[in-house]
């Protein structure tokens, strides 16, 4: 875990920084020890104390903070609601917290071009129900879409249980307003159907708060489908479930969403969201169609037949929309429901090969009974999505260590199954030394230098996403005070 900024920092320095942002602020430059204490984490079980806390609300104070940031050489980390769960937005090396909660306003719905103009601060759940009543929808709906924001999934690159069959939100980004490391405005992308230059938006989305901090996003709207169908089915062995996901896109349908959970879960879950999940089975599979009526209708009968072939037990369709919406609560769910198990929990969102799904499960459940954890798969099944939770109580000595370890062996173990780090949580601090598993020597260089491109200085988020000793890394080090980042 990252460790506490040095005490013996300069205390003038300090109050000097946080005079300037106060007369550019106001009482939204925050450094009491309370405050700062409240933004020392994300979602993830990584972090710091910052320095102190900005609450901009608009993108000339998101510039002026940046370039006061410059002049006082210290680093500074974009942060939207604090969800993400790599900690990519978790403060290292002592620096201002520039937090997006504050700018969260619809700024304009375009649906001629169908796009929505918003800024970063706007909750992913609340812009979808802005849009329901006009037929649109954002796609990219993470677990945590109540309480995420668009900003933390642009620079995450967030996907969800939808992905599957709309992307994840780089395709759902048509253009940004950016914040630069050197303080500059400007604009990546545009909404025309093939905007002029490199692909820029392409780029920063998905960069973690390394290149800047979108301050303005035109994300494109989805049309509500016409007809949605959700099923249900259980397996009495994992294998089958997993064979049963990979059957349903060979017979050519691609659902728009394919939702495993392990008996563990569908225990946790059922106990909160009391949706009549079966918790004898030792696996389910959650299944949504959409699309025109006769297409789904054709699509559940599909699900059937496969669901008969691999010895599913009860294919339960949801009846109507509130029991749909009750299915989904318990998966959206499950991250929090593990506390029924035990307080606390750690994470990583690696992605296999279908085929290689039930191999890398077994060898999870073997890792965590290796380190004396409790390991609770809810996954993505469709695109081979794991997240494999373990389950811990903190206060038990030595459980971090053992923890952490665990979590690099099942990294490693999806890397050997032809896997990948992260489908969409990032890499940020947690899964950062793992990049060497994946990239050889020249893929890394490259990123580094594409980095450095955008950040000579490495003011932006440092220490994150690319290993320690890049160049990236080492630029940053030269501005910041011996004993101020680990």
């Amino acid at each position: 875990m990252a460790g506490e900024p040095d005490t013996a920092l300069d205390s003038a320095a300090e109050a000097a920084l946080l005079a300037e942002l106060a007369g550019l602020l106001g009482d939204r430059a925050r450094a009491n020890g309370f405050e700062r204490s409240l933004y020392r984490r994300d979602g993830s079980i990584e972090g710091s104390v910052p320095a102190n806390v900005c609450l901009p609300e608009n993108a000339d104070e998101v510039a002026g903070i940046v370039r006061i940031c410059r002049r006082h050489g210290r680093p500074f980390v974009a942060r939207g609601s604090g969800t993400g769960l790599a900690g990519g937005a978790a403060p290292v090396g002592n620096p201002v917290v520039i937090a997006t909660a504050k700018m969260d306003r619809i700024l304009d719905v375009d649906l001629a071009n169908r796009v929505a103009w918003v800024e970063p601060g706007v909750l992913n759940l609340d812009l979808s129900r802005a849009l329901a009543p006009l037929g649109f929808h954002f796609a990219p709906d993470p677990s945590s879409q109540q309480v995420c924001s668009v900003g933390g999934n642009i620079a995450n690159n967030s996907g969800g249980p939808h992905c599957l069959a709309y992307g994840v939100t780089t395709a759902h980004v048509a253009a940004l307003e950016v914040v630069l490391p050197s303080g500059e405005v400007t604009n990546f992308g545009g909404i025309e159907a093939e905007p002029a230059g490199l692909d820029l938006r392409g780029l920063f989305v998905g960069s973690e708060g390394t290149m800047g901090i979108a301050t303005k996003a035109a994300v494109r709207l989805t049309p509500n489908a016409p007809s949605v169908r959700t099923l249900l089915l259980d397996f009495d062995d994992v294998s089958e479930g997993s064979a049963a996901v990979s059957a349903i896109i060979a017979a050519g349908l691609v659902p728009s969403a394919l939702e495993m959970m392990d008996q563990r879960a569908i225990e946790i879950v059922e106990a909160f969201a009391h949706a009549g999940y079966p918790t004898g089975a030792a696996a389910v599979l959650l299944v949504e169609l959409d699309g025109l009526p006769g297409g789904v209708e054709a699509g559940v009968q599909i699900v059937r037949e496969v669901a008969q072939r691999h010895h599913a037990g009860e294919v339960r369709v949801a009846a109507d929309d509130a029991e749909r919406a009750l299915l989904w609560k318990g998966r959206k769910n499950a991250f929090g429901a593990v506390a029924r198990i035990k307080p606390d929990y750690y994470l990583h969102d690696t992605v296999v090969p279908r085929s290689r799904l039930t191999e890398v499960l077994e060898q999870v459940y073997r890792i965590a009974d290796a380190y004396g954890l409790i390991a609770v798969n809810v996954f993505h099944a469709g695109d081979g999505n794991l997240h494999p939770i373990l389950a811990f109580d903190r206060r038990e000595p030595g459980v971090d260590e053992r923890v952490k370890a665990a979590g690099r062996d099942i990294v490693a173990a999806s890397i050997a199954a032809g896997g990948v780090l992260s489908g969409e949580h990032g890499i940020g601090l947690e899964k950062r030394d793992y990049m060497g598993m994946l990239f050889g020597a020249h893929d890394m260089h490259t990123q580094d230098v594409v980095r450095e491109a955008f950040d000579p200085q490495g003011f932006a988020n440092p220490l994150k996403v690319i290993p320690s000793g890049s160049r990236c890394s080492d630029s940053f080090r030269q501005h910041v005070p011996e004993g101020a980042w680990v």
